[in-house]
């Protein structure tokens, strides 16, 4: 088996259907998909949760990026009240998609990061949940990128695939899961063909 680690590339590098740009989340909406590209700018968590219910994000790891980036955008504008701004953004963003485990697990962790965070006030609880958020999501990348590497050493040479699920980049941070592993092993050169 190949030991060689697999490292992640840059983010300008990596395609995910997220996209965190100086102050506001930019979301692919994978609704349009394949025959039209357009991505939403979201200000708001009021607007991830309309995308997330709405379905423009897909799969369940891209779910709970979102919502880590929507906790944050619920501290754009905060005002004196922000912890009850903060609150009631995860209350909202839980209701989108009650069975979604990835969201739901984001949200319980962005409520443990944001708690001593707030402390310092609203630019320390913004800027850790940035940070929190924005590795949640690198940590995806990697994660995928390590599950592609270990599983590339199932395929052999010439090996044809066949493959029902939406599991790739556009589910996830990027890279993706189930796809990934087919990427990693067609990367390697050892997928002749794929049926989707």
């Amino acid at each position: 088996m190949n030991t060689v680690p697999i490292l992640p590339p840059a983010p300008s590098e990596e395609f995910s259907p997220l996209r965190w740009q100086q102050d506001h989340l930019r979301l692919l909406d994978q609704t349009l998909l394949p025959a039209t590209e357009v991505w939403l700018d979201c200000t708001t968590p009021e607007q991830v949760a309309v995308a997330i219910r709405r379905l423009a994000v897909r799969g369940a790891p891209a779910i709970g990026i979102a919502a880590a980036y929507g906790l944050v955008l619920s501290l754009r504008n905060a005002a004196a009240n922000f912890v009850a701004d903060f609150e009631a953004a995860a209350l909202l963003l839980g209701a989108t998609r009650p069975t979604a485990v990835n969201l739901h697990w984001a949200l319980d962790f962005g409520r443990r990061v944001f708690a001593p965070a707030a402390a310092g006030g609203v630019a320390d609880a913004r800027a850790a949940l940035l940070d929190w958020a924005q590795a949640v999501h690198a940590a995806d990348i990697a994660a995928n990128r390590r599950l592609g590497a270990h599983a590339r050493g199932l395929f052999a040479a010439g090996d044809r695939v066949l493959t029902h699920c939406n599991a790739g980049a556009l589910a996830t941070g990027g890279y993706g899961t189930a796809i990934g592993v087919i990427r990693a092993a067609w990367e390697a050169g050892l997928v002749e063909q794929v049926w989707v």
